[in-house]
């Protein structure tokens, strides 16, 4: 049992305790399954996020359910909110903890506010234990078509041999937008 005087220290560490609460409330955990994990294209986004403080590596991990990872146009990698579909694996990624500023500038790259992907809630298997995070997924506009163009088959991971072939934003056609891009895709025969 502490004396009267160890009253101030752990005042003052419950004090230090709540203060550093709110800020690792603040972060949300992201899955990344495509080119923002270590190693790909856009990869530098999450690095730079780092050394402003606003994201940092949590470890790999694996999707919670089986879900469909497909390469679109460009072999731009999209995880489809299409659960348990035959097919489809619990897919291999990274996990951030990234907080709000970061998570606006995610949003950006995915073009969350043109209807390219939608930022939504998944379970991974982190190490041991189960987590609640948010993936970017395909959009619902085009995410069964993405599917069938896919011929219902999806990867376990978007791998270096999978991402062959990739190609960089600044690198595309410029005369049109992403979703035309996406939709000559999906109408186009495999």
């Amino acid at each position: 049992m502490g004396t009267a005087s160890d009253a101030p220290v752990a005042v003052a560490a419950a004090a230090e305790e709540e203060q550093q609460q709110p800020k690792l409330q603040q972060r949300t955990l992201v899955f990344t399954y495509g080119t923002l994990k270590r190693g790909f294209s856009n990869h530098p986004l999450l690095q730079d996020l780092a050394q402003r403080g606003d994201a940092s590596f949590v470890g790999a991990a694996v999707t919670a359910s089986r879900l469909p990872l497909v390469c679109g146009p460009y072999r731009v990698p999209f995880l489809l909110n299409l659960p348990g579909e035959e097919g489809a694996d619990r897919v291999a990624g990274e996990v951030y903890a990234v907080t709000p500023r970061g998570l606006a500038r995610l949003d950006e790259l995915e073009g969350i506010s043109r209807a390219h992907y939608e930022r939504l809630p998944i379970a991974v298997d982190l190490g041991c234990a189960r987590v609640d995070a948010v993936a970017y997924y395909a959009h619902r506009d085009y995410a069964a078509e993405l599917w069938r163009r896919s011929g219902e088959k999806g990867y376990p991971e978007y791998s270096h041999a999978v991402a062959d072939g990739y190609i960089r934003r600044k690198d595309r056609p410029q005369g049109q937008t992403f979703l035309e891009q996406i939709r000559i895709f999906v109408s186009s025969q495999s």
